[in-house]
């Protein structure tokens, strides 16, 4: 995977993050979901790092990176501190200013990244995401069968028991699909009580810290002020449950293009030269 590629442990300050970095160009970072590692890039890296310098860091809590210690309210889980440990990360390979993308939870950290730091995101594009409140205001009875987890990994404890009795009947996934290596790298990662429980500190910061600091920017007005593309996956529910996931986002950000991706969920596994096509044609520098 990744040839040509440099792994690094990146200490950020708050976190230590497991990164791969190469090819070069205009820098791009990708950020992983839920609950894959930046493995899940190992497809589509190398197709941007042809005139990009690709940037894929393991998100705090999940794969090797660290885990900080939690607390009642979840705050170091939040997508905000996310996004801090990811603009410290490209600070310290040099890059001030750099475009974003990610998918399913790395979404919700890309968007928090642009909306904190705006003067170091050129473009912002996400994956399969709306913004967490969006999500929680519309919650309803399709929502919470499609989407229990949400929920359920709000409970204390019982969905690490639930998880780590059988991770791989729980999370799915195949070598098939993902590629022996990145599956290998997946497997340690869900086998990991760690990382489980740092995962779901995640979707824990979810319902509350991140769903008030989404509410806090909506309230003030502040809004996504860079190029924003939106994707999501045509075999997967998101565009079923939304079906104007473009007039969400409009709400959110100023230039906003959409698109969908022939794949299910993990687009960057399963259709990894059509999700990398659209990355770079929004990234293009005509665009402007």
């Amino acid at each position: 995977m990744f040839d040509g590629f440099a792994l690094e442990h990146i200490d950020t300050g708050e976190a230590t993050l497991r990164v791969r970095h190469g090819g070069s160009g205009p820098p791009v970072l990708l950020l992983h979901g839920h609950p894959r590692t930046h493995a899940t890039w190992h497809r589509v890296a190398p197709l941007l790092a042809a005139d990009h310098t690709v940037v894929c860091p393991d998100l705090r809590g999940y794969g090797r990176s660290s885990k900080p210690p939690t607390t009642a309210d979840h705050a170091p889980y939040a997508k905000r501190a996310m996004a801090r440990d990811c603009l410290a990360l490209m600070r310290h390979l040099g890059h001030d200013r750099f475009a974003v993308f990610g998918h399913d939870r790395g979404s919700c950290v890309a968007y928090r990244l642009a909306l904190d730091a705006p003067g170091a995101v050129t473009r912002l594009a996400v994956g399969d995401c709306v913004p967490i409140a969006e999500h929680l205001a519309r919650c309803d009875e399709r929502f919470a069968r499609a989407w229990y987890h949400w929920f359920f990994f709000a409970v204390p404890d019982k969905p690490e028991r639930a998880i780590l009795a059988d991770p791989a009947a729980w999370y799915g996934g195949s070598k098939e699909a993902m590629g022996a290596e990145a599956w290998e790298d997946y497997q340690r990662a869900v086998h990991d009580p760690a990382t489980v429980r740092a995962m779901l500190e995640d979707y824990r910061a979810g319902l509350t810290v991140d769903r008030r600091n989404d509410e806090a920017d909506r309230a003030a007005g502040r809004r996504i002020a860079c190029p924003t593309l939106v994707l999501w996956s045509e075999h997967d529910d998101l565009g079923d449950l939304y079906p104007d996931i473009p007039g969400i986002w409009r709400a959110w950000a100023d230039d906003v293009t959409c698109g969908t991706i022939d794949s299910g969920h993990h687009m960057a596994e399963e259709a990894p030269e059509q999700l990398a096509g659209a990355l770079r044609a929004f990234l293009a520098p005509e665009r402007g």
